[in-house]
């Protein structure tokens, strides 16, 4: 299940605040033709033409979490080389350790 689905996260917030967050040649907001950030229902595209750091994403992605104080219950997980997920925390009874 995927945070999206229970309305934790909200993806057109998080476009937004990719795209006032996003720094081009060392400026916010900066964004141009080189780097597009779009939507599909609960995916976020983020193309760039120039150079662009993936761990940058990931980077942005946890700042979000925790501006929105989700930090501690969400993580940001790469499936493969060209994107990240949003996932729950695995949660494991820790009574049986006792």
């Amino acid at each position: 299940q995927q945070p999206a689905d229970d309305n934790i996260i909200e993806p057109k917030d998080l476009e937004k605040f990719l795209n006032s967050r996003i720094k081009v040649e060392g400026k916010t907001g900066n964004l141009g033709d080189k780097v597009s950030v779009s939507r599909e229902k609960s995916k976020i595209h983020v193309t760039a033409e120039s150079p662009f750091s993936k761990r940058y994403l990931k980077y942005l992605s946890k700042k979000y979490l925790k501006m929105q104080q989700l930090r501690d219950f969400l993580r940001v997980i790469a499936p493969n080389k060209t994107s990240y997920e949003l996932r729950y925390f695995s949660t494991k009874d820790d009574n049986d350790e006792e």
